[in-house]
């Protein structure tokens, strides 16, 4: 499934960055061991970028001749109890990383030949108006927990959930980059191996089949060969495929899904939703490391959020822990508009592209203006941040929760690369000995110095991210690299995966269409 994900490569021996200031050690955290101090992070969404000792924790503009400025990174070393060697596990997983891109690249070229998105979302909005009777005593907003994958080897984030009528218990993939919800079924006739038994349709009273005949059905795409509709009763076939090859088959269906939460007042509720549309898997194939399935959460119209916004509202956010945080600590899945987030005085906002502007109605696309890298914004041609609509439409750029590492394409990739290397006063290793680049050697020390890096986007909205989020460690090697990526050649995308949110309170409103993403201890939410 999507991407191994490099992240594992921390599993062998991870280093977790600190932000230096001069603030006394009482303000450090014993359960979010990433930061120093609450200033560090403020200063990491500031469009100022990180200054020693600053004091200032506002939005101030950064003019085009800012100076360069720097952060300096006391390196602390958790090991981990994995015996994999660090070189061969990046390159595996980077590889990973990029046929991902290439799926992508390909779901966005290849023209959809079934239906319409128009089509698309008046089939499901007629559906989800059948939903508004389980809306009941919903009000608010409330929270789900979120698992790190780092314990199985991967870079993705799990939700537990219950399926079916008595209600089973499954873990299922959090995935902003896809639409389509599904589990492994019994009987399954190719599965990956997951963590307990599989769901049997058979024994849940809530389970009911979608008819091949069912103007639903359109809203999936079907296995090739198509095999024809000859009996009303006959089963709805879907086929989704992702990045990495990884791909599920099986029946169309409907059932009750049903989410642990916590209410305001503290108290843990389950909350069901029922005659869910998803996939009930009885070939499936892949990497999805000991999952039951995947929860899509894509802006289209079969997602699991798209079919809810009538029960849990029309937003939804997350805030994702360090992947190797301690196992009691837990990322956060909230449904619903949380006003006391709105009102965050560090919430920054950036308006997501959406009709014609954009591809894909899958994806949740931003629109970049400029990188600054040391404070300096770099020379880059403005026509790399857009998609290209001529011949085979590309590029663009998407924040994802299932990508692990971030993305730039040629040229911005190489622009970027320079710019840390020009500013990085370190011994750069030889880009053959990692996948990663550039490297430097950090044997024997105790802090490095580090260029600020940040994102600013065509509205005005600045990202600036505390170096942990960009730079990781082998500590085996004593080296830190740069974890960003050159996309493919062939593909133009910009890919904002995980490793750079981390820590972060990311907002989806799609009632205002935008992007919110404020600092935040993630553990303490």
């Amino acid at each position: 499934m999507k991407v191994y994900l490099i992240l594992v490569l921390f599993s062998v021996f991870y280093v977790t960055f600190k932000t230096y200031t001069e603030v006394d050690s009482q303000n450090d955290h014993t359960n979010d061991p990433t930061l120093t101090n609450v200033e560090s992070y403020t200063k990491a969404t500031s469009s100022e970028p990180t200054r020693l000792n600053e004091e200032e924790d506002g939005v101030d503009d950064i003019s085009e001749n800012a100076h360069q400025r720097s952060t300096i990174l006391r390196l602390r070393r958790r090991p981990m109890n994995h015996g994999n060697e660090p070189k061969t596990l990046a390159l595996n997983l980077a590889t990973r990383d990029l046929v991902r891109i290439q799926t992508l690249h390909r779901k966005v070229t290849e023209k959809k030949e079934s239906v319409s998105i128009q089509q698309q979302n008046s089939l499901s909005n007629a559906f989800t108006a059948s939903l508004e009777s389980t809306k009941d005593d919903f009000s608010g907003s409330i929270m789900a927990t979120l698992k790190s994958g780092a314990s199985v080897g991967t870079g993705e984030y799990f939700i537990d959930m219950f399926v079916g009528t008595p209600p089973k218990h499954v873990w299922l993939i959090l995935d902003t980059g896809s639409d389509l919800s599904w589990i492994q079924c019994d009987p399954c006739y190719d599965c990956f191996e997951q963590n307990g038994p599989l769901y049997n349709p058979k024994n849940s009273s809530s389970y009911r089949n979608i008819s091949c005949y069912d103007p639903l059905c359109q809203l999936v795409s079907s296995p090739d060969p198509l095999q024809p509709c000859k009996v009303e009763n006959q089963t709805c076939p879907y086929f989704y495929e992702y990045a990495d090859g990884s791909n599920t088959t099986g029946d169309f269906a409907l059932e009750k899904f049903t989410v642990n939460f916590t209410w305001p007042n503290g108290k843990e509720k389950c909350k069901p939703a029922v005659d869910v549309m998803f996939g009930c898997g009885h070939w499936n194939k892949g990497f999805f490391h000991g999952a039951s399935g995947l929860l899509g959460l894509g802006r289209g119209p079969v997602s699991f959020f798209s079919q809810l916004q009538s029960i849990y509202g029309h937003s939804f956010s997350y805030c994702l822990t360090d992947l190797f945080s301690n196992s009691s600590t837990s990322s956060k899945l909230v449904f619903g508009e949380d006003k006391e987030l709105l009102n965050n005085h560090n919430m920054n906002f950036t308006s997501f592209l959406a009709g014609e502007e954009t591809p894909d109605d899958t994806f949740y696309y931003l629109q970049i203006k400029s990188i600054m890298v040391g404070g300096e914004r770099l020379d880059i041609p403005e026509q790399s941040w857009h998609w290209l609509s001529e011949g085979a439409a590309s590029g663009g750029t998407i924040i994802d929760s299932g990508s692990t590492l971030t993305f730039f394409p040629d040229p911005v990739y190489g622009i970027i690369k320079e710019a840390f290397e020009k500013n990085i006063k370190l011994q750069q290793i030889a880009a053959d000995d990692f996948i990663m680049a550039p490297c430097y050697n950090v044997s024997g020390a105790l802090q490095v110095e580090l260029p600020d890096f940040g994102i600013h986007f065509e509205d005005g909205a600045v990202w600036n991210f505390p170096a942990e989020n960009y730079f990781y460690q082998y500590e085996l090697d004593e080296v830190i690299c740069l974890a960003i990526l050159e996309s493919p050649h062939h593909s133009h995308f910009t890919i904002i995966g995980n490793l750079l949110q981390q820590n972060f309170h990311i907002l989806y409103d799609m009632k205002r269409s935008r992007l919110g993403y404020s600092p935040r201890r993630c553990a303490e939410v």
